[in-house]
């Protein structure tokens, strides 16, 4: 059966694929079937986006959809800069993001953290949604020069000392938020097709 990821990034596609390899499902994203369009997400949780996401995309192509929304959460931010993680600076961009976010952070000793990914299912019978997280908190300054957006300022729990832009592509995914939630999506697949 077919699935209709909700993205255009061919990378995030492969990694998906592979998570979902064992399952009966094979994905398609919005690239493979030519849809360049953005889809909205206006939403004021990764959960609201994410769902937003599936059901805008299964009314138009009555296809099952696999949509996912995430980003960083501080906790001293009260959780921001959460669903405008890509959008928290005026510019928009990793460098100012990066930037805002230690200017906000300047004075605060308390820099727990977390990124989080909401995946929502939509025409597999109810909508659904599982959630991944990856906890750590945020760096002084910026460290390592691999991954992207927040990731040189991201000291993950899980690897002690080491910025996410300073772990390899392999450490990365094993305890990345979206990768944990697209295992407990191949998880929940493979229950449904018993």
């Amino acid at each position: 059966m077919q699935l209709v990821f909700a993205t255009h990034n061919a990378h995030k596609t492969d990694e998906v694929r592979a998570i979902l390899e064992a399952t009966p499902y094979r994905v398609e994203s919005l690239a493979d079937l030519n849809i360049h369009e953005e889809i909205p997400e206006t939403g004021d949780t990764f959960h609201a986006n994410a769902l937003q996401k599936a059901m805008y995309l299964y009314d138009r192509l009555q296809r099952p959809i696999v949509a996912d929304d995430s980003g960083l959460e501080v906790d001293s931010l009260g959780g921001a800069p959460g669903v405008h993680s890509k959008r928290f600076s005026p510019e928009a961009t990793a460098q100012h993001n990066n930037t805002l976010l230690l200017s906000k952070l300047q004075n605060i000793t308390e820099r727990n953290a977390r990124f989080r990914c909401v995946v929502a299912v939509v025409g597999l019978g109810e909508p659904f949604t599982v959630e991944g997280a990856c906890e750590g908190h945020i760096a002084r300054d910026l460290r390592g020069e691999g991954g992207f957006g927040y990731d040189p300022l991201f000291l993950p729990d899980a690897i002690p000392g080491r910025s996410l832009a300073e772990c390899s592509a392999e450490e990365k995914n094993g305890i990345s938020h979206r990768g944990v939630a697209f295992r407990a999506l191949a998880h929940a697949l493979s229950q449904r097709s018993v």
